[in-house]
């Protein structure tokens, strides 16, 4: 407690007593990863002064080119969390396979996935970006888990949550039972409570979409899109404002706060490339869908939804739909019909 304030360890402190067989480790790795956020934010705000701003001249898994940020936030995470005994292994959207815990540390119950800087090619401009993680129970060996291990479906996460590094440094999370935003004090370098409960608007009169891929789109995405830029003279009777920031935590974060849609649906350039989405499912679309759902939302692929698909690959990638439920049930109507004429 600060000055009457409830820092991020006291309310999960706290939201462990409520469960009769916890042993303290789970509240201890979520601080381990609180250090890790503070770390990073701290270096983002620094940028240019510190010499971590710029292109780090290699590729990550995927093939994107990695930017300084890229490669320090990614060993941040893995050095903060890696010695505790809390995990098992983890997993990086940086890192081809899984990270094995060195041999002369303990392992634990636990199996962490991160993206460790979300929205990285926007770090050079000033613009907004993030972390995303998510806590997974390790079902398996785990003294010697492997990649099967961390197939589990969305549902089956413990924790999910973000750190946003912008105006402001945030950290939003769940484990379940709703959705917490705390903001970081730079004079006492604690996260405090600053949103509890978080709920997302059902209504909305936004939407997020990279329209330079408008081309490429499937006809109920097309659909929905020109609905929405009909405005108050279509079928829709409001006006709507397009956003784009080309970081999924800022999207993210602003629908949690005041509503709308963020899309990434699959297209037909990624169906040529042989993709079947752009983002990770595992990285991000499945912790952000714990996120939005908890948050009252809605997740979805267009067709299903995300935190029930079974993952196939550390890397697997899948459209996104998410944010305000009306909007989300409106775009899956939309596939749905669509599917119903092609059938037909």
């Amino acid at each position: 407690m600060q000055d009457g304030r409830t820092t991020i360890t006291q309310f999960i402190i706290e939201e462990q007593r409520h469960i009769a067989e916890a042993t303290g480790d789970f509240t201890s790795l979520l601080n381990d990863i609180v250090t890790a956020c503070k770390v990073i934010s701290n270096m983002v705000n620094h940028g240019a002064l510190v010499g971590v701003l710029g292109a780090a001249g290699s590729e990550n898994v995927q093939g994107e080119d990695q930017k300084k940020l890229d490669v320090i936030s990614n060993d941040v995470f893995l050095k903060s969390n890696e010695w505790a005994g809390h995990l098992a292994a983890m997993a990086s959207e940086e890192m081809e396979d899984i990270y094995h815990i060195p041999d002369l540390n303990p392992r634990g119950k636990y199996l962490l996935t991160f993206d460790p800087l979300d929205g990285s090619s926007n770090i050079d401009v000033n613009v907004s970006v993030g972390t995303i993680f998510s806590i997974l129970r390790c079902k398996g060996d785990c003294e010697n888990p492997t990649k099967e291990d961390f197939l589990q479906a969305g549902t089956e996460q413990v924790c999910a949550g973000y750190a946003l590094y912008g105006p402001s440094t945030m950290m939003v999370i769940t484990t379940g039972k709703g959705v917490n935003g705390f903001t970081l004090d730079q004079n006492i370098g604690e996260f405090i409570l600053t949103h509890p409960d978080m709920t997302i608007p059902e209504e909305t009169q936004e939407f997020a979409i990279n329209a330079s891929n408008g081309r490429f789109w499937e006809a109920p995405v097309k659909r929905y899109v020109d609905e929405c830029l009909q405005g108050s003279e279509g079928p829709r009777g409001k006006d709507f404002n397009m956003r784009w920031i080309a970081s999924m935590v800022a999207e993210v974060h602003r629908i949690l706060t005041r509503g709308g849609i963020f899309m990434y649906p699959i297209d037909d350039k990624m169906k040529a490339k042989g993709l079947q989405g752009k983002l990770r499912l595992m990285y991000e679309a499945n912790p952000m869908s714990f996120i939005i759902e908890q948050a009252g939302g809605m997740s979805t692929t267009g067709r299903e939804r995300i935190m029930e698909l079974q993952p196939s690959d550390l890397h697997q990638r899948v459209p996104v739909i998410l944010g305000s439920k009306t909007e989300v049930e409106r775009v899956t109507a939309y596939h749905n019909e669509n599917k119903e004429a092609d059938a037909a």
